[in-house]
């Protein structure tokens, strides 16, 4: 009888990432089949990047969310519990519950966490006051009330000084709504800004020419290298930071949409896993712990140089399976991710530049056309053909 506490592979995240090895590693391999178990509290499964269009009113929310139960693969041992120490030198992970979870292989697919309160005041304004955030499922719906209620003003649309889920999601949603605010007339009596606490609007060459000239189209006001750090509902006022001065400057805002800093989750964070900056400590070609050689890591929480996007989960996965299935059999690991990662980046309603691109920041486009070019028919894959690729392909294992 199989011991219930210990595991061939276990599998730290049931988020996209995770879900995508199990259902891989099932496929690659029949004898993992109740040998493989995935931990993760979380009772839903989103399709998040389709958030950027139902805060622009073009999506509904219910159709991102699925039974977590749905998606675990067959085979797969789904423990509903979270982790809250890795104890690399015994093979353990402990759970909230005071479980100890043996593992001879483990695959940290813990995604990323949100810090919604290091920005003061953001917990308490979010959803009113004009504030607004597409980066939660609960409030993702206030975007969409935001932008079609603003009768005019100051818009604001910030990006914080870490990674964040999407690199190119902050400013999609600004070019939605300044999309908007020309539909419903009230463009001329607006100021649409963007503050980011990036230095440029995009670190890919091609696609930042691309982008330049839409916000010059747009009349997009920018402010890089400046970071939120708090928000006055009542007052409707911003706090920034200036990353080169540490000077604090005011703006007062009619809407705001918010992307909160982001982090590494903080059981990677406090552990012997994580490299000095928290993320997962990988080796960026093979995703294997540059420590630990029973240990890999994909997705979000680690410490892979490209941005944090569905599509590079979508590449990561077959080169972690493929490479821990060799280390699994003694073989030498010869499959490496080269970087890729893809955004798709929104710039209006039924425009899309799909970026796309890898360590070196040199586009590796997927079609024979100029994809910094906005074109409808990008638009149309983001919107109706990429969601039924994310949950009848990868997340089943088959792309």
């Amino acid at each position: 009888m199989k011991n219930e506490n210990h595991y061939k592979v276990l599998i730290v995240g049931g988020g996209s990432a995770g879900i995508t090895v199990a259902a891989r590693l099932l496929r690659e391999s029949r004898t993992l089949s109740g040998n493989i178990a995935i931990i993760d509290p979380a009772t839903k499964h989103y399709y998040q990047p389709l958030w950027t269009l139902v805060g622009a009113g073009e999506a509904d929310k219910t159709v991102t969310e699925r039974e977590e139960a749905s998606v675990i693969p067959n085979g797969a041992v789904w423990v509903q519990d979270a982790v809250t120490t890795f104890e690399p030198d015994e093979n353990v992970v402990v759970t909230a519950s005071g479980k100890k979870l043996h593992y001879e292989y483990l695959v940290v697919a813990a995604g990323i966490q949100i810090d919604w309160h290091k920005i003061k005041g953001l917990k308490e304004s979010i959803g009113k006051n004009g504030v607004c955030s597409n980066y939660s499922y609960d409030h993702v719906d206030s975007t969409w009330e935001a932008i079609r209620n603003f009768k005019g003003g100051t818009s604001i649309f910030t990006n914080p000084n870490t990674p964040v889920k999407c690199g190119g999601a902050p400013q999609k949603i600004m070019y939605m709504a300044e999309d908007y605010f020309k539909k419903s007339g009230v463009r001329q009596q607006s100021s649409v800004i963007f503050v980011s606490g990036n230095p440029s609007i995009f670190n890919v060459k091609k696609y930042e020419q691309a982008l330049n000239k839409i916000i010059e189209r747009k009349e997009i006001e920018t402010y890089f290298l400046h970071h939120l750090v708090e928000i006055d509902g009542d007052k409707k006022r911003a706090t920034f930071e200036n990353l080169n001065t540490e000077e604090r400057v005011n703006m007062h805002y009619d809407m705001i949409h918010v992307v909160p800093p982001m982090s590494a989750p903080d059981f990677i964070k406090n552990s012997s896993l994580a490299e000095s900056n928290g993320w997962l400590n990988v080796d960026k070609y093979t995703l294997q712990h540059q420590h630990y050689d029973n240990v890999f890591g994909i997705g979000d929480c680690t410490n892979l140089p490209t941005s944090k996007t569905g599509a590079a989960i979508r590449k990561q996965a077959p080169v972690l399976v493929q490479n821990l299935l060799h280390r699994m059999r003694a073989k030498l690991m010869v499959h490496k991710y080269d970087g890729y990662t893809s955004c798709p980046l929104v710039t209006g309603y039924g425009r899309l530049i799909l970026a796309e691109f890898n360590y070196d920041l040199q586009p590796q486009e997927t079609f024979p056309i100029d994809q910094s070019r906005e074109r409808l028919s990008m638009y149309l894959l983001k919107k109706n053909l990429l969601p039924i690729m994310y949950w009848k392909g990868m997340l089943k294992g088959k792309m």
